[in-house]
């Protein structure tokens, strides 16, 4: 087995901002070499209670870790955001973290897009919205003037002056074939959520060339009943089905189909457990599918047990198999 790299998921919906900046020293302290935040406007449901800006985040933990890597997970560009904040954004963090920064991008979903009144695009229009932002922030990472006149963004007349020493690799999630060979064509990488050696294939087939990443969700507990009620109460958006996750509108909406899902449900999605065992398998899947790098998404306030796990079981298992 080549080196896997294990990350850490740092959940934005779920974790006061304080808390995030903390949870990334402890990724470090314990060996993790990566990890992801994710950036939303709005929690997936409102007893996870949190949201806070991403990249003022980032801020903070750029000057609270020093050898953590850390980007988006991901940064759509539809309504909130457009390519011009976006490339500000990432060349500051950038410049912040010293070469620890990766911009991770996708197509988005319409929770965090509905606040700004705008039409809802449909999937293909929110592609096409996607390889546009690439384009447009390859074009503003270039040290020179930039000119674009697009089908959805404008930039006239901008140089950056903010410039990082290199420029910080794109990353594009893609759940799907088309969405994968847009990864392989003009991303730096791919970020996937299910282990399928098929997106991979798709990715590698475009010409893509760089790391596959991808998330696990687990919900570590001291009994399996403790788990599973772990994970419902925590992250209940997980047991819905992945076409809705993007269509929905509000954390109400996500709580009203929740309700409607069988509590079995949540396996699909979420791993349950009590020891490391089954996290491995996971992590395994994901490796035989193609992906280097896995970032560990322990759902709910109890961190300490994905560090001491990662620390005494993870972390060794899968240096010593390297």
């Amino acid at each position: 087995m080549s080196e896997l790299r294990l990350g850490w998921w740092l959940s934005s919906e779920e974790h006061d901002p304080r808390h995030l900046v903390e949870h990334a020293q402890l990724a470090q302290s314990v060996g993790f070499p990566t990890a992801m935040l994710s950036d939303h406007l709005l929690p997936w449901v409102r007893r996870q209670g949190h949201a806070g800006h991403a990249w003022t985040t980032l801020g903070a933990i750029a000057q609270a870790t020093d050898t953590l890597e850390v980007g988006t997970g991901v940064t759509a560009m539809v309504h909130r955001n457009h390519p011009i904040d976006v490339a500000h954004a990432a060349a500051t963090a950038a410049v912040l973290l010293e070469g620890r920064f990766f911009l991770g991008v996708g197509s988005g979903e319409r929770l965090n897009e509905q606040p700004f009144g705008e039409r809802w695009p449909r999937p293909g229009e929110r592609r096409e919205r996607l390889r546009e932002a690439i384009l447009v922030l390859r074009m503003l990472a270039e040290d020179k003037n930039a000119n674009h006149r697009g089908d959805h963004f404008n930039v006239e007349n901008l140089r950056f002056t903010i410039r990082p020493a290199a420029k910080p690799p794109v990353y594009v999630a893609a759940g799907g074939k088309r969405t994968a060979e847009l990864a392989g064509e003009l991303g730096d990488g791919l970020i996937m959520v299910t282990p399928d050696s098929k997106l991979v294939a798709t990715y590698r087939g475009a010409g893509g060339q760089g790391p596959c990443l991808a998330q696990v969700h687990i919900s570590m507990a001291d009994t399996m009943d403790d788990a599973v009620e772990n994970a419902w109460r925590w992250w209940p958006n997980g047991g819905i089905s992945s076409p809705l996750l993007a269509e929905l509108a509000r954390p109400q909406h996500f709580e009203a189909v929740a309700e409607t899902t069988r509590r079995e449900s949540i396996h699909e999605t979420v791993v349950c457990a009590t020891e490391p065992g089954p996290v491995i398998t996971a992590i395994d899947r994901f490796i035989g599918a193609g992906c280097d790098t896995v970032y560990i998404h322990q759902i709910g306030p109890d961190q300490q047990r994905l560090a001491d796990m990662a620390r005494d079981e993870l972390l060794p298992h899968y240096q010593s198999a390297a």
